[in-house]
């Protein structure tokens, strides 16, 4: 718990956090940890729960998963349940709470909650599955599971656009997201960038070295493949920390000076960062928690300037951006960066916007007020 742990304990008799599901923690996790630090004793909705990589992290907490969890393998192959994710978060009985917060990029926005129930969701992202086509791209599904997933698309939008109705308050994690939320769900969101833990990394010492640096889980959308494919066509050494069911694909883009490290426990993460020359963001992200945590540690970012990273990345400042997500406009981006003198002061600064205190105060500030507002409605 932090000093700021269970702000609105005492302004809720009950609160109840729902998640789209709880296997692997990931970026949009440390958001939820944040927020049930802020509501104190509030019990914990998902689809499928893996109590192997949460039973610390929820010490002390009532966790509800779905019906789905009783499927075998659910708990890793959930995205095959997607069908399903809808009705099981239909399913819960949040009749006794008066604080329900979602933390959604899929269906948790759809739980159904009391006229007397404030429902604030915190939006990662409308759901990609749904409305981005080319998300399927490179997910390497197979023609058949690929036509089947498109012919899927239209009811997975309506019971998506259905479910958008349902929280009172829209928060989404940039300005990229709310735009999107603006166009498919045609609601107005409130923008509260995710909390990053950056005191660790202000206080790391720089020590930049000559090779590239990629952080974050592996997967298709995140064009790992870009990072390695530019370095290699330059010789330019490159590190990849992080694992993931893309890792074997973009291994054939590998240059003789890349390292795919896999997994790296945090001890050892710092001193990597504070070695990277630069750290390569080629995907297109709602926010994207590394570019922060990159900035935090005195690291510039090139990164594909598309998506949440304006919020976060200032062009020329603190990092350099391509408009075109190839890997010769990375590689011409990384020259580009090569010719520039970059001020370790000032992007150690930017990245100070981006601390857990602005998150709580923002947060618990929006929950506050929304609760005034719903209360003085007749």
């Amino acid at each position: 718990m932090t000093g700021d742990a269970a702000l609105l304990s005492n302004d809720f008799s009950r609160a109840a956090l729902v998640h789209d599901w709880l296997t692997i923690p990931g970026g949009s996790e440390k958001v939820v940890l944040e927020i049930l630090d802020l509501l104190g004793p509030a019990d914990v909705f998902t689809s499928v729960y893996d109590p192997s990589e949460w039973s610390e992290l929820l010490a002390g907490r009532t966790v509800h998963p779905s019906f789905l969890d009783r499927i075998p393998g659910a708990r890793r192959n959930y995205p095959k349940l997607l069908p399903l994710m809808n009705a099981a978060f239909e399913s819960f009985d949040l009749a006794d709470y008066d604080l329900v917060v979602s933390s959604s990029h899929s269906c948790a926005k759809n739980v159904l909650t009391t006229p007397q129930t404030l429902h604030v969701c915190y939006c990662h992202t409308p759901m990609r599955h749904a409305w981005e086509p080319r998300f399927l791209e490179g997910e390497q599904l197979g023609t058949v599971a690929t036509v089947a997933a498109r012919a899927l698309m239209p009811g997975l939008r309506r019971r998506d656009l259905a479910g958008a109705a349902r929280p009172d308050v829209f928060v989404a994690n940039s300005h990229h997201v709310a735009g999107r939320i603006a166009k498919y769900y045609r609601r107005e969101a409130e923008v509260i960038a995710p909390p990053i833990e950056i005191e660790r990394h202000l206080a790391s010492p720089r020590d930049p070295g000559d090779y590239y640096l990629v952080m974050g889980r592996v997967v298709p959308y995140k064009r790992v493949d870009l990072a390695l494919a530019a370095c290699a066509k330059l010789g330019r050494p490159v590190k990849v920390v992080g694992a993931g069911r893309a890792l074997d694909a973009v291994a054939a883009y590998a240059g003789p000076d890349a390292e795919l490290l896999g997994y790296v426990p945090d001890e050892e993460l710092g001193p990597l960062l504070a070695g990277a020359r630069a750290v390569l963001f080629p995907g297109e992200e709602d926010f994207g928690i590394v570019p922060v945590e990159a900035q935090a540690a005195g690291v510039p970012v090139i990164a594909y300037g598309s998506g949440g990273i304006r919020d976060s990345v200032v062009d020329g400042v603190t990092g350099v951006f391509f408009d075109t997500q190839t890997a010769d406009a990375l590689a011409d981006a990384i020259l580009a960066f090569e010719q520039i003198d970059f001020d370790e002061a000032a992007i150690r600064a930017n990245a100070r916007r981006f601390g857990p205190e602005r998150f709580r105060a923002e947060f618990v500030d929006l929950v506050r007020r929304h609760r005034d507002e719903a209360g003085a409605t007749p």
